[in-house]
């Protein structure tokens, strides 16, 4: 079983910064696929970022690119995503996820583990 514990959220003005890190237990994250989701009030769970378990060529969604990193730190075991130049509709509760699937894993029903979420409010 693994568990994922998301911090880092808060409040913050726009074209500020947040780094948001998820700690896993019951398996190191260098044996899991993992990524980052987004949701806003009333949208659908949506697509951020994921990084693979050799941590080669991670991704992010289109309307993150450029300002939002995903990244591991194993002597941790955890992953971070760090955002920057953050948006008010950057808004939303995120969920950090895992599957013991190799790859880079862009869907949310591909996920088995899930943390319980950490909200980032961006004011305008």
């Amino acid at each position: 079983q693994v568990k994922l514990v998301e911090s880092g959220g808060g409040l913050v003005q726009t074209g500020g910064s947040l780094r948001l890190s998820c700690a896993a237990s019951g398996r190191t994250v260098s044996t899991l696929s993992m990524g980052w989701f987004r949701q806003a009030p009333g949208k659908e769970r949506e697509f951020v970022a994921a990084i693979s378990q050799s941590g080669g060529s991670p991704v992010v969604t289109d309307s993150v690119k450029g300002r939002f990193t995903i990244s591991r730190d194993n002597a941790k075991n955890t992953i971070n995503l760090q955002m920057n130049a953050l948006k008010p509709e950057d808004t939303a509760v995120y969920f950090c996820a895992a599957d013991r699937t190799p790859g880079i894993l862009r869907n949310k029903g591909a996920y088995d583990y899930w943390g319980q979420g950490t909200q980032v409010t961006v004011s305008s």
